[in-house]
Parts: C-alpha cells; sequence; structure tokens
C-alpha cells in the first residue's frame, strides 16, 4: 500500500488532499514522462460518488494500481512506492491530471 496524497481539489474523492477512495488506477501504459500519465480514477465533484475517507486528519494508504510500465515503481502494475502525489488541481477530466511522482526507467 501507498500512501496518497492528492491535490486535484475537483476530483469528488479529494477530501483535503487525501484521496477517499480504497484504490486507484494510474493510466498510461506508453508513458514516458508524468504528464503522459493520469489518475484513470478522477470523477469530477457532483458525480454522486461517495466519500470514506477518514475525517481524523490521519492520511491512509491507498492500493495502487499502475499501468505505467516505464516507471522504476511499477511492479507487476502495483505502485511500490511508499509514497506518492497525483496532481492535477482543478482538473476537469482525467487526461488533466498526473502522477507527480513518475520516473521513468526507460
Amino acid at each position: 500500500m501507498t500512501k496518497l496524497d492528492c491535490n486535484v481539489v475537483s476530483c469528488s474523492y479529494n477530501d483535503d488532499n487525501c484521496c477517499s477512495r480504497q484504490d486507484i488506477l494510474v493510466e498510461g501504459t506508453q508513458a514516458k514522462t508524468s504528464s503522459e500519465t493520469c489518475c484513470g480514477s478522477f470523477a469530477p465533484k457532483g458525480c454522486g460518488c461517495g466519500s470514506n475517507c477518514h475525517k481524523d486528519g490521519a492520511k491512509k494508504e491507498t492500493a495502487v494500481a499502475c499501468e505505467a510500465t516505464e516507471c522504476k515503481f511499477n511492479s507487476q502494475k502495483q505502485c511500490s512506492a511508499n509514497h506518492i502525489g497525483i496532481a492535477g488541481g482543478h482538473a476537469d477530466s482525467c487526461r488533466e491530471t498526473e502522477c507527480g511522482s513518475f520516473v521513468c526507467q526507460c
């Protein structure tokens, strides 16, 4: 499991930079840079998605499935990093988000 910080405030799962999902998917099968990745689990605010974020302020660990096979943290399509950040601020779609912790091993 990975500690996840998310600054995509326009995502319905974002609660004070905490992702309320139990798991996310980082997309970007052919990615060579972080801008070629995205959070495939992004859902715009108002979509009716539920939130299960802990209100005690503790950052929780999240399972991160990863399709970015060129990332050095990708281990059999799972993220092996201890901590990652998802960036995208006020994104309108998942394509406007990215895994800020992506490091190409190419």
